[in-house]
């Protein structure tokens, strides 16, 4: 069969641990075969970047820039912990939220759904769909350890010299204190991806914060939410017949509980972190999630939202066998060459990413499966646990038959 040409790179970003063994082995198994692959290759392996003081990971998010389309692999974001163990000079940021903060956009994220293998919330029978803001917030935030008794104040100075300053806290001993920011055209764009998205897979949307509480920073998400949706969204909804509706966080959760499912639900960029989590878990595994960032600008970018598996990590180093779920990373690649090959009008690349996702599903609904899914496995044929490299073997003979 002769292999699949690509005439534009993708962003190739690749991660840590785990998933960055089944990185290998699936271009190794469903990818090097079929498809001739061209990618700019960025190491974002906790190791490299301690290297390059993290400036592989902002030229990595620059590529994105240039050529339209990542694809991403897990990535640790280190702690007190990951700095001894990695004998770190400091602790490093958020991979995501740098490339976050240069790309700006929205992240979608939805579920995998299979047969045989039911929600946990027995009422959900579509999938929800995560729109989290992919700027700003805890992400970028500044903090401080308070050593001792002080003031701690925020300060703004505008442009033309005025100065707010207001009295944070007066600290009587240690504490900690963190200014989180964001920006109107950054929420602007995260609501107009929302609503273009809504409209375009013609589903209802939700967005939600706490506004009573954070009665600026909330309440402006809110504001220019509905100042978009009145000025350009309105009618276009009306005429699909779906529904965009505001509320507090806390009554969303209840309200996503007792759905059925079946729409977005937009977030800011730590509740929606947090909530894609909750969601993917509930239907299943975080494994078993789809995740895209969507820029402003029309840059892509794919990838495993979820971590790097280190329990399984530590497990291969002393070579024993694992069975890591590895169906979030094949549809973060899926989903990068379709996009690749839609904008570079290579249809061809679509259809394998196609053929890649069912023979993907059809493993799984065919019994055989990885250990997480084991459990919640209620198919008719008794599941079969494999390991991560049998799982890809599975697929790729399926592939192999599909595109003969």
């Amino acid at each position: 069969m002769e292999k699949i040409k690509m005439t534009t790179p993708l962003v190739e970003m690749d991660g840590d641990e785990m998933t960055r063994i089944l990185w290998k082995q699936i271009k190794d198994e469903v990818i090097l075969p079929f498809v001739d692959l061209k990618t700019e290759y960025y190491d974002l392996g906790l190791v490299h970047r301690e290297e390059t003081k993290d400036q592989v990971t902002v030229d990595a998010a620059n590529a994105n820039k240039k050529y339209g389309v990542a694809v991403k692999c897990a990535t640790i974001t280190p702690n007190a912990q990951r700095v001894q163990e990695y004998n770190l000079t400091q602790m490093w940021k958020s991979p995501n939220g740098t490339i976050r903060a240069i790309l700006g956009g929205t992240v979608f994220r939805a579920p995998i759904m299979v047969k045989g293998i039911s929600p946990v919330v027995r009422t959900w029978q579509k999938p929800i769909t995560i729109a989290r803001h992919a700027f700003g917030d805890v992400y970028r935030a500044t903090e401080y350890r308070v050593p001792g008794p002080g003031k701690a104040e925020l300060v703004f100075t505008g442009a033309d010299g005025t100065t707010f300053r207001e009295t944070i806290n007066d600290f009587d001993g240690a504490g900690v204190i963190q200014g989180q920011f964001n920006k109107d055209s950054s929420i602007t764009s995260f609501a107009r991806s929302c609503f273009q998205f809504a409209v375009d897979t013609k589903q209802d949307l939700w967005f939600s914060t706490k506004d009573t509480i954070s009665k600026k920073y909330d309440h402006t998400f809110k504001d220019i939410f509905q100042e978009i949706y009145d000025a350009e969204y309105k009618d276009k909804f009306e005429a699909l017949g779906i529904e965009y509706f505001y509320t507090l966080i806390d009554d969303a959760v209840a309200r996503v509980i007792r759905s059925k499912g079946g729409f977005i639900w937009a977030c800011k960029n730590y509740d929606g972190d947090v909530m894609s989590d909750m969601v993917s878990t509930a239907f299943g595994s975080l494994a078993m999630m789809t995740s895209v960032l969507v820029s402003p600008d029309g840059n892509y970018e794919y990838e495993a939202a979820h971590g790097t598996v280190t329990r399984h990590y530590y497990k291969y180093l002393k070579g024993e066998e694992t069975s890591t779920n590895p169906v979030a990373t094949l549809f973060a690649w899926s989903g990068a060459l379709r996009k690749r090959g839609e904008l570079d009008g290579i249809d061809a690349l679509g259809k394998f990413a196609d053929v890649l996702e069912k023979a993907t599903i059809d493993t799984i609904e065919s019994g055989v499966m990885t250990g997480d899914l084991c459990a919640m496995w209620e198919g008719q044929t008794p599941a079969r646990k494999v390991t991560s490299l049998e799982f890809l073997k599975e697929i790729r003979a399926r592939m192999e038959q599909a595109l003969a």
